[in-house]
């Protein structure tokens, strides 16, 4: 069973969060509600998240303030935030933004269909890291089991034939970002061909006669 990824939403007004939820139901993904940074920091202590919809505008903590914290945690550097504003303040604010750890900056009222598209990316970018993590434990623990030597056979094989779909599958998720010229996206998407290729170099150092 596949689990689903979780989408975290942060935003102090119940009515947008609603309508955030309306946007992403269609992605068929697990959607977690905060209504104030301090509530999402909470959230992001049990749980993993594909990516964040950060309002910028809020009471107490702001979207900038909160992603601060998040970018210092170690456990949660890595996750994509996306910025909301309903307020535009020009280039500077814009900046702002990045420079607070966002891979997108999207002012309101937006396109629903393209912040969905942008959300489903990097859904689909954490799925490919989640496989990559199921085959990195497989092997490490078939390797503290001390069964490396049997591994010529059947499960070194399994394991090459199941990462070899997952590169299939990042190859064309990368062509794709190409596409669509996504910088935050494309950043992501080359650490996880990172990942990639350092499972493969391991795999291929197991096989009979690797130096």
């Amino acid at each position: 069973m596949v689990q689903k990824a979780k989408i975290l939403l942060v935003d102090d007004r119940p009515e947008n969060l609603l309508a955030l939820e309306a946007i992403l139901s269609a992605l068929d993904q697990t959607l977690v509600r905060a209504s104030s940074g301090e509530e999402a920091l909470k959230a992001l202590l049990t749980d993993d998240f594909a990516v964040i919809l950060l309002d910028v505008q809020m009471p107490g903590m702001d979207g900038f303030e909160t992603a601060a914290h998040i970018k210092r945690r170690e456990r949660t550097r890595d996750i994509p935030i996306i910025f909301l504003t309903a307020i535009n303040h020009g280039p500077h604010h814009t900046f702002r933004g990045y420079a607070a750890g966002a891979v997108d900056y999207i002012s309101k009222p937006f396109d629903p269909w393209v912040l969905r598209a942008k959300v489903s990316v990097f859904v689909d970018l954490y799925m490919k890291n989640c496989q990559l993590k199921e085959q990195a434990a497989l092997l490490r623990l078939q390797l503290e089991a001390g069964e490396a030597a049997s591994f010529g056979g059947g499960l070194l094989g399994e394991l090459s034939a199941r990462l070899a779909a997952v590169e299939e599958q990042a190859e064309a998720l990368t062509k794709q970002l190409d596409d669509s010229a996504d910088p935050g996206a494309a950043a992501t998407s080359a650490h996880l061909e990172r990942k990639l290729a350092g499972l493969r170099a391991a795999l291929d150092a197991l096989r009979p006669g690797a130096n």
